[in-house]
Order: structure tokens, then sequence, then C-alpha cells
């Protein structure tokens, strides 16, 4: 395991020579590894830190509160691929970046092969925050190395299936508990007038989160290159069978996040949605009328008994190359993410399901919840995190990726091509824009 993550980290470090110029930092401290630069400053200190986060603003300011010598500017924008992210890349470039921002999970491979990122494990107390998070959020932001660490991960979304308790009831039909029992819930669902969900053409992330939890890869490097394999036995498991749900009209196949969307959830038309633990507000907003008839279970298993579970989402606060303040912004990161007052704030404000091993513990996420019923839903979150398989890696330029496998997707949902031919042809956009990059990619 050791030499595995070694070899990951000099493909980073190749990757990262051979990435484009210009890129990196202007000025500062600049990147990895250099222990003394982990120090702090001897001075008051004013950090920049850009997030999305609804209501960030009340947890930075507790800590400004607590902290006079290290303020923190708060800025906000729109979501990371909503323009944040290309707003860093431009910040980079120009050598004004903030401090600190926010970036997913996902994302945060592109921005290390940017050359973007300060390695954060010049950290000691960063390294020894590592116990406090569970193993696969630590796996997100240390990239497959050992001790280099390039974000402080904040929150999760472990996957589980939303389901109208209701519904399911009025019609006699069991809750299902693998994919085949799903499959024939469909049917059932389908005589009675409904589908049993939505198959979004757009969200491939969520796509991701089915291959992850069937154990697929679609990234991996070896040292020198790295593995392209949207198309592996897993990820065919999955564009197979969902190919076949759409083909027989057991989903419908609205555009997410529409109107559309929104009311076939409120309506009753649609009966589930296997999604991400921040789901539950977006089911709470989009289908107001259906309070109190939604449950929330373990996401269906491809072999009865077993207990694996995908993730969909989640967000690191990493801290940019060009930073004057390395030891200072690591320490607000890490009281952002560890402290029970911040995730407590963060719950409140926006859902943020934290990535730490205590936060999953939280008083705020025991309580049941109404519009579920009463049920204490995050408990089944707090199950499904531990379910998920820690070694899942992203690619460099998920971005495209995702953009040209949506393109596949929703022709496939129109009834031309089909799920696997989108992976085929994501497949070979994503090898041809590494190599247009000079990322290395195996044969």
């Amino acid at each position: 395991m050791r030499s595995a993550k070694r070899a990951a980290a000099a493909a980073l470090l190749t990757v990262s020579a051979l990435a484009v110029a210009g890129c990196a930092a202007g000025g500062g401290s600049g990147s990895g590894g250099d222990a003394a630069s982990c120090e702090p400053a001897g001075e008051d200190v004013t950090l920049t830190f850009t997030s999305w986060i609804p209501g960030i603003e009340d947890a930075v300011a507790m800590w400004n509160e607590e902290n006079p010598d290290i303020q923190v500017e708060v800025q906000t924008g729109p979501s990371g691929n909503a323009g944040t992210y290309q707003n860093f890349f431009n910040q980079l470039e120009a050598g004004n970046a903030p401090d600190l921002g926010q970036i997913e999970y996902d994302a945060l491979p592109n921005f290390r092969v940017q050359d973007g990122l300060v390695d954060l494990g010049a950290c000691e107390d960063v390294l020894a925050a590592e116990d406090q998070f569970l193993d696969w959020t630590w796996g997100q932001v240390t990239l497959g190395t050992e001790d280099e660490v390039y974000g402080i991960p904040q929150d999760q979304g472990p996957m589980a299936l939303f389901y109208r308790s209701d519904l399911f009831e009025q019609n006699g039909i069991e809750v299902p508990t693998t994919w085949e029992e799903y499959r024939e819930a469909a049917v059932q669902v389908r005589e009675a007038g409904g589908y049993i969900t939505n198959f979004s053409d757009s969200d491939i992330n969520q796509f991701a989160g089915f291959v992850w939890q069937a154990g697929g890869q679609w990234f991996e490097n070896d040292g020198d290159a790295w593995t392209v394999n949207l198309t592996g036995d897993e990820s065919t498991t999955v564009a197979d069978y969902w190919q076949d749900l759409i083909e027989n009209d057991l989903v419908s196949t609205y555009p997410a996040w529409t109107d559309e969307w929104n009311n076939a959830y409120n309506s009753g038309e649609v009966w589930t949605w296997n999604s991400a633990v921040w789901g539950a507000n977006s089911i709470l907003s989009g289908a107001p009328d259906t309070s109190g008839n939604w449950s929330v279970a373990l996401a269906p298993q491809w072999n009865a008994g077993d207990e694996k579970a995908g993730n969909w989402g989640g967000s690191s606060i990493a801290v940019f190359n060009g930073t004057d303040h390395l030891y200072e912004a690591a320490k607000f990161a890490l009281w952002l993410n560890t402290s029970e007052e911040a995730l407590t704030s963060l719950n409140e404000t926006a859902q943020i399901y934290p990535a730490t091993t205590a936060g999953l513990e939280l008083p705020v996420l025991k309580e049941g919840v109404e519009f579920y019923g009463g049920q204490p839903i995050y408990d089944v979150f707090a199950q499904a995190a531990t379910q998920v398989d820690p070694d899942f890696t992203w690619g460099p330029t998920m971005t495209q990726t995702y953009g040209d496998v949506s393109d596949g997707f929703k022709a496939a949902a129109q009834g031309n091509g089909t799920l696997l031919e989108a992976l085929e042809e994501g497949q070979a956009a994503t090898i041809a824009t590494l190599e247009a990059q000079s990322i290395p990619v195996a044969e």
C-alpha cells in the first residue's frame, strides 16, 4: 500500500511538471512539503476565503470573534462548476488567489495538477488531525499520497434511498433492499401509475456514485501515467441496469432541478430518489406538499447482504498556492471542519454533513426530522458513511469528463444511443483531453 501511494504521488508530481505552465502561484510561500513554511506569522493576519456555502458567514464570524489575531474575510459566489472554479484558476494565473477556497473532492485533482494548491502536510497539526476524519474523506484530500494533504475535508455525501413510505405501504410494495428488488418494485410502481425514480441525464456524479458503490474505478495511476476506465465491468453493469429501466419506461427522465422535476416528486409521480445526504433538503424544498410521507433507507445492494454505499458530492477547504500564511490558513480550516460549534452552525444554515467521525454524532444530527415523519434520518447516513470505499479516485479533468458523458446520457434518455456508448465516448474524450494537456496516459 505504501509503495502504491508513493507511486501515486510521483505520478501527480510528473503531471504537475508537465501541466500547463504559468498557472502556478503568484509569489508567496509556494507549495508543498517544506515544514519551515508552516510557521506562525508572528503578527496579526487577515486571510481571504471564498466559499458558496449558505450561512458560511455565521461560522466565520464565530472564528473572528475568538481569534482577533487571525481574521478571516469571507467572499461568497456561485457553486464551483457554476463559476467559482474558473475564478480560482483565473486568480491563480493572475497571482491574486484567496488564501483559502472551497473545492469539491472531484475537482481537487484538477487544481493539484495545475499546481494551484499548497501541501498542508507541511503543518504538523494537519497530519495529526487525520484520525478525526473518516478514512475515505481523508483519502479524498491526500490524492493517494502518503504524507501530502491538499485540503481539509469539510463534508460528505453518502448515498441512501429516499422513498415515499406512504405510497409503498398503500400499494403493498416492499421497500427494495437490492437492485434486483428495485427493478421488480419499479414494475409494480409503474402499474400503480408512478415511476420508481427519475434518471438524471446531467448528474454524472450521481452515476459515478453508483459505480463507486459497485466497486468500480474510473481513474488510477501507476506512478507514471493515468489509466482511464469508464467502461470497466462495474460501470458496464450499472449502465446496463439503468439502460434497461429507461428502455422499459420504468423511470422518468425529467431534467434534474427543474420545475418539472420538483413537480414529479411533489405530485407523487416519482416515488424514490437514490441520493446523497444533502438530498434531504432538496426534497424538502422541492416537494413541500409531501411533508411527513418520506423515509430513508440504506441504498439497494448489488448482492443481498452487502453493506456498500456510494458517495455523491463532498467538499474540502484548500489553501491556494501563493498564500503567505499557510500556518494560519491551516489553523482556520481545521477549526472550521472539526469544531463542534462550526459544524453545528454549518449544519443549521446549510445542512452540511460533517466529514469527521465526531461530527456524525452531533446532537443536531440525532434529532428526528419532521418532514421525514420524525425519522432520525441522519442515523441512516451515518451508517452509510462507514460503507463508502475509501479508495475511489477522481481524474484530473472531471469537469470535462462530466460534460462529455452528460451529452451521451441526454441522447440515451431520448432513445438515441445507450448509456454505455456515452461512457465509451466520454472515455475517448477524456484521454484526448489529458493528452492535449501533456498529462501522461497509460496505454
